[in-house]
């Protein structure tokens, strides 16, 4: 099985995501109920959520004070576009 890495990631709205992952599946996922957590709880903050990026190291997306989510994680969790 195939190393499951995010690729793309794009805000959307409040805290859902756009995934692009390696394997060319792509979806959205909702991330307000996940910010539970010393490192994640200055991430309810709105405008510190939308600053992520992909950690092309890492291979998925994190945020300015260290905080990340697992690929797999992701992956399971997102609501797949066909």
């Amino acid at each position: 099985s195939m190393f499951l890495h995010v690729k793309e990631a794009k805000y959307l709205h409040d805290y859902v995501i756009w995934l692009k992952f390696n394997n060319g599946a792509e979806g959205e996922i909702d991330l307000e109920s996940e910010l539970c957590g010393e490192v994640f709880e200055s991430l309810k903050n709105i405008e510190e959520f939308k600053n992520f990026k992909v950690d092309r190291d890492i291979e998925t997306i994190t945020w300015e004070n260290g905080a990340d989510i697992a690929p797999e994680f992701l992956y399971e969790n997102m609501k797949v576009l066909a």
